[in-house]
C-alpha cells in the first residue's frame, strides 16, 4: 500500500478474504487512519483491539514527563485486573484520577475505552496474547533481520522462500514452543462463548495482527 488510508485498508483486507481469510473475530492493531471503517466492510462480526503499547504511547503525550511514568503505571493497571468487571471498574477508577490533573488524558481515556479494552470479552486466559500487536511487531523485525543479511534478492521466489522460512518457524514457536495460542486453548474460547461463560457477546478468539 502507498497510503494507510480507508481505500488502502479495504483492499488489503479484500486480498486476505481472496487468499482463504474467514472467520476473523478480533484485529488488533495500532490506531491505523480507515482500518477499523475497514474492518467493518470487510470482516463483519470482526471486533478491534488497540495496541494498548501504541495506545499508552500516546496517551502520554498528553501529560508532562514528569508524569509519564505515574500515568502509565496507572493505565496499566487495566490490564492488570482478573476478570471482565474488574477490567471495567478500574477503567472507570483510573478515568477519573486522571480527570482533575491531566484532563487531556483522561478524555482520551474515556474516548478509547471499547478500543483498548476489547480484549476483555475473551477469556482471561488469552488477554495477554491479544491486547497488544507486539508479537506481530517482533516478527516482523525477525524478517527484516533476516531478510537484511541477504541484501539483495535474485528474484522474487527467493524473497517467498526465505520469509517462508522464517514464517514457518514462527509457526511452530508459537504452536508448540511457545504455545501462543494452541488449538486447545481456541477450542476452550469457543466452547466459552456456546455456553455462556464470559457472556453472549464474546467473540471466538480467532486473531488477525493488522
Amino acid at each position: 500500500m502507498t497510503s494507510e488510508d480507508g481505500a488502502g485498508w479495504t483492499q488489503f483486507l479484500r486480498s486476505l478474504v481472496a487468499r482463504g481469510l474467514s472467520g476473523v473475530r478480533l484485529v488488533v492493531s495500532d490506531d491505523h487512519a480507515g482500518l477499523v471503517g475497514a474492518i467493518a466492510a470487510v470482516l463483519p462480526g470482526a471486533s478491534w483491539q488497540r495496541c494498548r503499547t501504541h495506545f499508552v504511547r500516546n496517551l502520554l503525550t498528553r501529560v508532562p514527563k514528569t508524569a509519564q511514568p505515574f500515568v502509565a503505571t496507572l493505565v496499566r493497571s487495566i490490564f492488570a485486573q482478573p476478570s471482565r468487571e474488574e477490567v471495567e471498574a478500574q477503567h472507570v477508577r483510573i478515568v477519573e484520577q486522571l480527570g482533575s490533573r491531566f484532563p487531556a488524558a483522561a478524555e482520551l481515556l474515556e474516548a478509547a475505552r471499547e478500543d483498548i479494552t476489547a480484549f476483555r470479552l475473551l477469556p482471561v486466559e488469552h488477554w495477554k496474547q491479544v491486547w497488544s500487536n507486539n508479537p506481530q511487531e517482533r516478527l516482523n523485525r525477525e524478517i527484516r533481520r533476516r531478510t537484511d543479511v541477504v541484501g539483495i534478492f535474485p528474484n522474487r521466489e527467493a524473497v517467498i522462500r526465505l520469509v517462508g522460512a522464517v514464517l514457518s518457524e514462527q509457526h511452530d514457536e508459537w504452536a508448540v514452543a511457545r504455545r501462543y495460542m494452541s488449538s486447545e486453548s481456541l477450542a476452550k474460547a469457543r466452547m466459552a462463548v456456546i455456553e455462556g461463560d464470559v457472556g453472549e457477546e464474546v467473540m471466538p478468539a480467532l486473531v488477525a495482527a493488522g
